[in-house]
Parts: C-alpha cells; structure tokens; sequence
C-alpha cells in the first residue's frame, strides 16, 4: 500500500501491438514499455483502453502484465487494467496483477446489461476482498456503457482499498464536483486527453494518457508547470499539443498510437480485427500535427 502515496504524475498507456497473424507481439510491446519508462512516464499502466483489453483472451493479458514487469524492473508503479464483464474474471486477474508485482490494479464496470449502483459497488467490493493493492476506479461510460455518479464513486471509496478515482467522461464541472465532495485526500486522476490543464486545475494528481508514445517531452513538461504552479507556463504548452490530444482521442487510442509511431520512425505492429488503421487522408494530417509540434517538444 505504500506505493499509493507515490502514485502520480504522467501514468502512461502502451498499446498491445499484433504481429501479422493477429498474435501479440510481446517483443515489440517490451520495446515500446521500455521507451515509456527511459522518456519519463511516472507510471505504466498496461491492458487499459489503448492496450485493447477487452479483445485479448486471458493468456494473452498475463503475457502482457509479465512482460510490463519485466520490462518496467521496479523502476516506476505499474497499474495493470484487470476489468472484466464478470467478477470472477475480475477477481482473478487482479489477482495475477498483484502476484506479478503490480502496484495496483484498474477497473472499469464493464456491462451487456446496465448494471445497478448496488451491483457495482458489490463488484469493486469482492474484489477488494481479494486482494491487498490499491485499486482505482475508473469511470469512462463511452468505453465501458455505464456512468458512474460521484455519488456512486464516494461510495465506492468506502472500501478500504478502493483509493483512487480516475474521471474520464470529459466533464471538468464533474472533476470540480468529486475534488470538492471527495476532499484532498483522494487522489482522483484525469483520462480525458482534452482536459488535462482543466483537470490539474480542478485538482487532478495525475493524467493516465496514450499521448506519451508520441509526445512524452511535452506531457511531462505541462505536469511539471503545474507542479511549478506556473500556470502561464502550463497553458503554453497546452495549447501547442491540444489539437494533437484531441486527435487522438477522436480517432481512436490503438489505431492512432500505432500510426504516430509509425510516422515517427518505429515500429508499431498492428491492429486485431475489427480495428482497423487509420485512413490515408488520417494518417497525413496525423504527420501535420506531429510535425507542427516537434520544435517545441524538442525544447523540452
């Protein structure tokens, strides 16, 4: 538990990059885990989102965690996502999460059916149960299909290891809302790339973001200003990576992290179906928006 404290800043997303039978390709991801880290990422966290968790079967997700590990060698936290349309599932990855050396786990409801606040809060609880690392809640209703009310994640903050909130529906009145019922002590964390300066405003500890793949300079560089409480400095070098940010959150984390890697010179492998790569058209103005940001990245 006493790596919470130590939990904050840029907690970065790698992609699960496929080989050309669709098969993932542990070599490659160690590589891109590994650039994470030597670029500055204060965290890792692997099978979220931009990993595509929910299209790996469950060999494939302990591949990945036990290459994190291995790659990551305690140099910072890493926070495994182990969610799971069924707590079993759920249980039981959180479980192997911890064995491996995770420092805490993610968990997102995931739902065919629309679940009830009481059957959420019994599915962080058994988990919690289950294991001894912190867990964070994550509240992102465009992927997982339910939104969870600040009341519901006040709630959930009731069960002894349950620590964290991250807020990703992109609603920065909401992150207002759960600093204020929440209190200082509640480190909640901002998922909406757009928000990341309205988010550290509102009192967001960290930003759990895909962009450091491609612009890890500038990432850590706006963290570092609001740590500085330079606010001037911070709403600089916002703006000169926002469009980039919402690029690539509009088109979609995998497909877009892939690309911008590809442009930048490395090898990105590929997608599983049914995602599928960016278009041409995409794909040029993903070189613009990269090559419109290089300068200042480089003076970071």
């Amino acid at each position: 538990m006493s790596k919470l404290k130590t939990l904050r800043g840029v907690i970065a997303y790698p992609i699960t990059p496929f080989d050309a039978e669709e098969k993932v390709d542990i070599g490659l991801f160690k590589k891109l885990t590994g650039r994470l880290v030597t670029s500055g990422s204060h965290a890792i966290a692997p099978l979220g989102s931009t990993g595509v968790l929910p299209y790996l079967n469950d060999q494939e997700k302990e591949a990945v965690v036990e290459a994190t590990v291995e790659v990551v060698a305690g140099r910072v936290p890493i926070v495994v996502g182990v969610s799971n349309l069924t707590t079993e599932r759920t249980v039981y990855h959180a479980r192997f999460a911890e064995k491996a050396g995770a420092a805490a786990v993610m968990i997102i409801p995931m739902s065919y059916w629309k679940l009830t606040d009481d059957e959420i809060f019994a599915h962080y609880r058994k988990v919690a149960e289950a294991i001894s690392v912190p867990i964070m809640a994550y509240n992102n209703p465009a992927t997982g299909g339910i939104d969870m009310s600040p009341a519901l994640l006040k709630r959930l903050l009731e069960i002894p290891n349950v620590t964290m909130i991250k807020e990703s529906t992109g609603d920065v009145q909401r992150m207002h809302y759960l600093r204020r019922a929440l209190g200082e002590e509640v480190a909640f964390f901002n998922g909406s790339n757009p928000l990341a300066l309205a988010a550290f405003s509102a009192g967001a500890v960290g930003w759990c973001t895909a962009a450091p793949n491609l612009i890890p300079e500038l990432n850590l560089a706006l963290y570092n200003a609001i740590q500085a409480n330079d606010l001037t400095n911070a709403r600089a070098i916002f703006y000169r990576q926002q469009e980039l940010l919402e690029f690539i959150t509009s088109k979609g984390l995998p497909r877009t992290v892939a690309a911008g890697l590809e442009i930048l010179g490395m090898e990105a492998g590929g997608l599983r179906n049914p995602l599928a790569p960016l278009a041409a058209v995409e794909i040029a103005r993903l070189e613009g928006l990269l090559a419109e940001v290089a300068p200042f990245a480089a003076q970071h």
